[in-house]
């Protein structure tokens, strides 16, 4: 019992530390000028600023037992540039998974999951309409076999967003299939996650980014989940230095969601930001 109260603390552990960080960081949250621009290029995925959002997602309502699996995926997004046209950007999951056991026999599971690593050729832009095509893959380096696909995934990606005034409007997409890998599951996974902001004064935004999912090596049909819901966020400005925080609580009802998937979700996301 007490390693099953152990496990069930670990997400929050790992958020608390998180905040205590952005506090000491902190240390004044003052405004800052001209962070309109800043709080759009942060809901960009291919803006030219370099980001390391920490997101964690609590899944609520898993399995006949109505546990929660808690995922926060640390990605942080580099763009290169190529020359005064071009960005190559990198976008890098690194996923740390708590999943409880959901069926007798099942051991509850901690560690790393498989890390996505996708490249984006993009135009330079700042406002209108702007895009990014690329390639994204799967590496099977779970550290715990229970929260890994053991597949090595390839498959192409490709983002489209229109900014405009306050608004942000746009989706990331990708599919991808298995290439090699010691599981007899096949990986054949689509990824869509359109997104829309609408940015308030005093750096507040109201977001929804659902991401929908379509694993259709599932058997029996049970494909999808399709989260609906959306909420806030708002970026901060830390210490004497100035550092940027985009932070974000975002709750999702689980629309459709397979027999043993979660009713709902909560997005809790902080990302640090390096502007140029």
């Amino acid at each position: 019992m007490l390693t099953a109260m152990k496990a069930d603390m670990r997400p929050l552990l790992h958020t608390a530390v998180l905040l205590c960080s952005a506090l000491l960081l902190s240390g004044v949250v003052h405004a800052a000028d001209n962070t309109e621009k800043l709080a759009k290029e942060t809901q960009n995925p291919v803006a030219s600023l370099i980001s390391v959002p920490f997101q964690n997602n609590f899944n609520f309502g898993v399995g006949p037992d109505n546990e929660m699996i808690w995922i926060m995926n640390v990605q942080p997004v580099i763009p290169i540039p190529l020359n005064e046209d071009w960005n190559l950007t990198t976008r890098t999951i690194v996923p740390i998974i708590n999943q409880p056991g959901l069926t007798p026999g099942m051991d509850d599971a901690f560690g790393m999951g498989d890390i996505n690593p996708s490249v984006f050729l993009s135009p330079v832009a700042e406002d209108g309409f702007i895009w990014g095509v690329g390639v994204t893959t799967t590496l099977p380096t779970a550290t715990v076999s229970a929260i890994g696909s053991g597949q090595w995934s390839m498959g192409p990606t490709a983002v489209g967003l229109y900014m405009k005034g306050p608004w942000v409007v746009g989706a990331l997409a990708n599919q991808q299939w298995s290439m090699v890998g010691w599981r007899d599951t096949k990986v054949n996974a689509l990824l869509v996650q359109p997104f829309v902001n609408h940015n308030l004064p005093d750096r507040w935004y109201l977001t929804s980014a659902p991401i929908i999912t379509g694993n259709f090596s599932a058997a029996g049909g049970d494909h999808w989940t399709v989260p609906v819901g959306g909420g806030v966020g708002k970026l901060w400005r830390l210490g004497k230095i100035g550092l940027p925080l985009n932070t974000q609580l975002v709750p999702f009802y689980n629309a459709v969601t397979p027999d043993f998937g979660p009713d709902w979700q909560l997005r809790l996301q902080f990302q640090f930001l390096f502007p140029r």
